[in-house]
């Protein structure tokens, strides 16, 4: 992987340096300039010279830019701190690459190249006046910063299979991801600059050469303050232009950003696609994805409810006296909680909680559970064992986070406002509140259902015990609004 990479990096070096100094650069000199066979074998032997102090200054950087990264792939086992830091050094070097491209390749190629130049014109060896030195120095910063251009993208490109190696290995060494902490050039800034050196640089060189032509010719100082007209006006254009780029590329992915933090956020809903070019592709695909993820959920939610009342089910089949009792606990307790005002999902958690109980009744032997006539003392105690039963029971099922509230309901419907009831003896408002209401809803429901040892109580004498126990056996508030919504069936 590493010698990849570094392989990599070379054929970029290549190809920028072949793009921009030989290609770019070359024909510059020679194409501008009247040079004579001894002139050329003379400016080359200078290149020559200059390029060996430019690649020893750029090798002697580049090894302190990869140690980091050659030390990780060195060692069997790099410890989490060299594999971070060779993961941060890996997305720094694209920016590495450009300093070192306009620092050691920049410097050590046109000081030297400038110096023996003016030793050459000095000579003799050479017949060129000496303020085309200054504009070969400019040229060269010209073309360093189109090499720099290329050979960045180029980097950035290849780093990206090296950052998802380290990646891998600090996740399979010590199960921990590691963390980008190198901040990144925005879009904003990569197109700003590509634009300007696409849109200004072509022309900088043609001025500069055209000035090269013309320095002999009289009038240079008008033509010079032309072209810096002309090149304040196109570096405006290319401003102007990639911030418009930009704007045409962020407002889509502003688009799909902000769906990406709803989907985090828990809605799951599509986002509008006014687009007509690839980013209609991705934010199509962006909402098929909510589709499905929609669809999904939906068939979770038809699953999980299905088994509830399932569970439901199963229990009321133990007794075809008591069938149906959980399904109207649940609606009881859903339409008391929708009257008190309570949002839809903390609704749908108490239906669940209250189907589900007195799931604890499955470990309660038939002969207690079904008995007819009075148990004993040993007996309802067994009876009141139920819902530490069914929190054991559901404990084992392992619900997901957002199911765990519906387990006080499952716990506390039992529990009494004045501290009397079972299984924990709370009092008072340290009572769930699925457990207040299913409490009513539990008792109301077991008072009005035919037995066979009774006939079930009137609706009316049920709502009396009731209001008798407001305060003392069940909430208070909840009792009156109760009582207000059977009062209310009752003269519909």
């Amino acid at each position: 992987m590493f010698e990849r990479f570094q392989n990599t990096l070379i054929m970029n070096y290549i190809i920028g340096s072949g793009i921009a100094v030989f290609g770019v650069g070359g024909l510059f000199i020679f194409q501008t300039l009247e040079l004579s066979r001894a002139e050329v074998i003379s400016l080359f032997a200078i290149m020559a010279v200059s390029g060996v102090v430019m690649i020893s200054l750029e090798l002697l950087i580049y090894r302190r830019h990869i140690r980091p990264i050659r030390n990780v792939f060195r060692s069997e086992a790099p410890s989490y701190e060299a594999l971070q830091q060779a993961f941060d050094q890996t997305s720094h070097f694209p920016t590495l690459t450009v300093k070192r491209i306009l620092g050691p390749h920049l410097f050590g190629l046109s000081v030297p190249a400038m110096s023996l130049t003016a030793l050459a014109i000095q000579q003799d060896w050479i017949n060129l006046p000496y303020r085309l030195i200054g504009m070969a120095a400019f040229g060269a910063v010209l073309i360093a910063i189109l090499h720099a251009l290329i050979e960045f993208f180029l980097t950035y490109r290849s780093v990206e299979p090296l950052l998802l190696h380290l990646q891998d290995q600090s996740e399979q060494l010590y199960d921990t991801p590691l963390q980008a902490s190198y901040q990144s050039i925005s879009v904003r800034t990569k197109l700003l600059i590509s634009m300007l050196v696409i849109g200004v640089f072509p022309v900088m060189l043609f001025i500069l050469a055209s000035g090269v032509q013309l320095s002999t010719v009289e009038q240079v100082d008008a033509y010079w303050r032309w072209a810096g007209l002309i090149l304040v006006v196109i570096v405006g254009v290319a401003t102007f232009s990639s911030l418009l780029l930009y704007d045409n590329i962020k407002r889509p992915l502003a688009t799909l950003t902000q769906g990406i933090e709803q989907l985090d956020a828990g809605e799951l809903k599509p986002i509008d696609n006014p687009y007509a070019d690839e980013f209609s592709q991705l934010v199509n695909g962006f909402n098929q994805m909510v589709k499905n993820v929609n669809e999904r959920e939906e068939e979770n939610d038809q699953l999980l409810n299905s088994l509830f009342v399932l569970f439901a089910a199963t229990l009321d089949a133990r007794d075809s006296y008591t069938a149906g009792h959980s399904e109207r606990v649940a609606a009881y307790s859903v339409e008391l909680a929708c009257a008190l005002g309570w949002p839809q999902a903390q609704i749908e958690l108490l239906r669940k909680s209250a189907l589900l109980h007195d799931i604890g009744k499955i470990g309660i032997r038939d002969d207690v559970l079904l008995k007819e006539g009075k148990l004993t003392d040993h007996e309802f105690a067994q009876i009141q064992e139920h819902p530490t039963i069914g929190i054991h029971i559901l404990n084992q099922i392992t619900l997901p986070v957002s199911l765990q509230p519906l387990m006080a309901g499952v716990r506390s419907h039992h529990e009494r406002i004045d501290g009397n009831g079972y299984p924990d003896g709370l009092s008072g408002e340290a009572i769930p509140l699925f457990g207040r209401i299913m409490a009513i809803a539990d008792a109301y429901d077991a008072m009005t259902s035919d037995r066979p040892y009774r006939q079930g109580m009137q609706v009316e004498k049920a709502l009396s015990i009731l209001e008798s126990g407001r305060g003392t056996q069940w909430d208070a508030a909840f009792v009156d609004v109760f009582v207000q919504l059977r009062r209310e069936a009752l003269s519909a």
